[in-house]
């Protein structure tokens, strides 16, 4: 009896507390679209959650107010305290619950593949991974992305499932897995797709709380509780075409703990993220290939070329270099489709062109610059030795002035080292997105991020290395 009123004044406690402080904030992304928390037609956020808050609401008698975060940092948001619970389908998983607390689920979900309409290679999840070439995309930091990867998948994720789904019909990607709600709400009815296979994979979704606020956890649970008897969590869930058999595991308190996915070991952690590093290797290099490619003409055109073609150069340079990366990444994959129908360029492609242009124009500078750094009585010299001027430029001038732009190069190399982090924009799992996905999936984030810099660190310096090599030798070779 005393532990029971201990237990209720502390509750009491804590919601005065509350109360004091003014409304309470649930963190959600609203750009995640529907059925959770959306813009409606009136330009009002509606969503199957929103109506449980508001219901939970009215029931605790408190304000409720909605916190715009990004989803796949619901979890860090919360235990920085930026707001008092998450509430976005966040689905329970074991590294979620011991970093926060969980209320009793309120939605039992499951996963479903989605093909596009002519879609025959495979009939369900299990024959669509025997099939070897099936590109598969979901959205980053959900249940789905994880799955994927413990199977040995390595999806292309996006921030939100109208992205996914667009991938899809525009056939970027081949299958995509998510939660049946986002299926249900943006595939269901599209013509282009069609769903493949039973739903699959149970898991629960619940309000998550700070570690420091059991008396909110408590209140919620509570009001859950009560909607749950009185049946007023069905209406909500059927009035968004929601509810199923599968809820009745919510009456019961959700679904058995066996039910919850393996964890990550830190062998799989490793490999994934040496696979991004390949990537990042990869990218760099071609990026930097095509720049060195596209910046050389670029530079004779702005040194020797005549006046019109030289202030096409100019343009050329102050727009690359005038728009940020992420944009014209973003131009490159989503925007040049559509200008260009039929054309379907992969991540890695597009990063390759939007990288490879952007720094095109740093380097047609640095050529350029190195050009007018040769003595014009180098060439006055070659000329009076009866070279011509093809010969002069490629015997004399070229070499001189490879060596006085070879320093900057070699620095704008390591520079797009770490730029190719950029391309995550774009669904490219390259080293930085790894570490992302990895982080955020199993919320280690000082452990993959000190095992991230490691890497990027035995990449990077090989690079500086090689620079300095590579000036000493032009050095040496110059003063021969």
């Amino acid at each position: 009896m005393q532990r029971s009123l201990a237990l209720l004044a502390f509750v009491c406690i804590g919601l005065g507390a509350v109360k004091a402080q003014g409304p309470i904030l649930f963190g959600a992304d609203i750009e995640g679209g529907g059925p959770y928390l959306y813009i409606g037609p009136d330009g009002k956020p509606i969503g199957f959650e929103l109506d449980i808050v508001q219901a939970m609401e009215k029931r605790m008698g408190h304000s409720i107010r909605h916190f715009q975060y990004d989803f796949s940092n619901l979890i860090p948001g919360l235990l920085r305290s930026d707001f008092s619970f998450a509430m976005n389908g966040l689905e329970v998983t074991r590294e979620r619950k011991e970093k926060v607390l969980f209320t009793r689920p309120y939605y039992i979900y499951r996963q479903q593949l989605v093909g596009r309409h002519n879609e025959d290679r495979f009939t369900d999840f299990t024959t669509s991974l025997a099939v070897g070439d099936v590109r598969f995309a979901t959205m980053e930091a959900t249940a789905a992305e994880r799955l994927l990867r413990l199977k040995g998948v390595n999806p292309a994720t996006y921030p939100s499932p109208t992205e996914v789904y667009a991938e899809l019909a525009h056939g970027r990607v081949d299958a995509v897995v998510l939660d049946l709600p986002m299926a249900l709400f943006y595939a269901k009815k599209d013509p282009k797709l069609k769903f493949i296979g039973n739903p699959f994979e149970a898991g629960e979704y619940a309000i998550a709380v700070s570690p420091g606020n059991p008396a909110l956890l408590y209140t919620l649970n509570d009001a859950l509780k009560t909607m749950i008897e009185s049946g007023e969590l069905r209406q909500i869930l059927e009035k968004w075409g929601l509810w199923d058999d599968s809820q009745g595991a919510l009456e019961m308190g959700g679904l058995p703990d066996d039910t919850q996915s393996q964890e990550w070991s830190s062998v799989l952690i490793l490999r994934m993220l040496l696979d991004g590093a390949i990537i990042t290797i990869a990218l760099t290099f071609c990026s930097f290939g095509f720049a060195l490619a596209l910046g050389f003409p670029l530079a004779l055109l702005r040194v020797y070329g005549p006046t019109p073609l030289r202030f096409l150069v100019i343009a050329h340079v102050e727009f690359f270099r005038g728009i940020p990366v992420y944009l014209l990444l973003l131009l490159v994959y989503f925007g040049l489709p559509e200008l260009m129908p039929g054309l379907n360029l992969n991540p890695f492609l597009a990063s390759v062109i939007g990288l490879g242009l952007n720094y095109s124009a740093y380097e047609s500078e640095i050529y350029r610059t190195a050009l007018q750094t040769v003595p014009i009585g180098q060439w006055e010299a070659a000329l009076s030795l009866g070279m011509d001027r093809l010969t002069a430029f490629r015997r004399i001038i070229a070499p001189q002035a490879l060596r006085f732009a070879l320093p900057p190069m070699t620095g704008d190399l390591v520079a797009l080292f770490k730029d190719t982090s950029i391309a995550g924009a774009i669904a490219l799992v390259e080293l930085n997105k790894q570490y992302q996905i990895l982080a955020k999936s199993s919320l280690k984030f000082l452990e993959i991020g000190l095992m991230t810099a490691l890497i990027y660190l035995v990449l990077s310096v090989p690079l500086g290395w090689l620079s300095r090599r590579l000036e000493k030798s032009m050095g040496h070779h110059e003063k021969s």
